[in-house]
């Protein structure tokens, strides 16, 4: 007899800017805070982001998924174009810290790599 581990889907929002560098194949690294409900992600996952109040979707599947305790650690061991080649790493580090501020910080961060699934 045989098992199969089923992957598991996860539906996250994502803001425009980083949805359409996704669903482009130009992001590889997203960005997450270390929150309990994403305690389980692991490699061979599904993540299904959507444009935040859209019905737009793109499909990813999870390569790896590193923890880090800051987001500057982040950036520094993932290389900021893999997070996001359209910025630079002083730019990112503001952007993420707009988004997530210092007490979620304080929980961790986790770099997901991804890879765009056929849609």
């Amino acid at each position: 007899m045989t098992e199969t581990a089923a992957a598991s889907v996860h539906e996250l929002n994502l803001y425009r800017r980083y949805f359409d560098l996704v669903a482009a194949g130009q992001k590889t690294i997203e960005v997450r805070v270390k929150y309990p409900h994403l305690a389980d992600l692991a490699a061979g996952d599904v993540i299904r982001f959507r444009v935040k109040d859209t019905e737009e979707t793109c499909t990813v599947l999870v390569k790896r998924v590193t923890a880090y305790k800051t987001f500057e650690e982040l950036l520094d061991g993932e290389g900021p174009a893999n997070v996001n080649p359209a910025s630079s790493r002083e730019q990112q580090l503001a952007n993420i810290r707009e988004i997530y501020p210092a007490e979620k910080e304080a929980l961790g961060a986790l770099a997901i790599e991804i890879g765009l699934l056929p849609q």
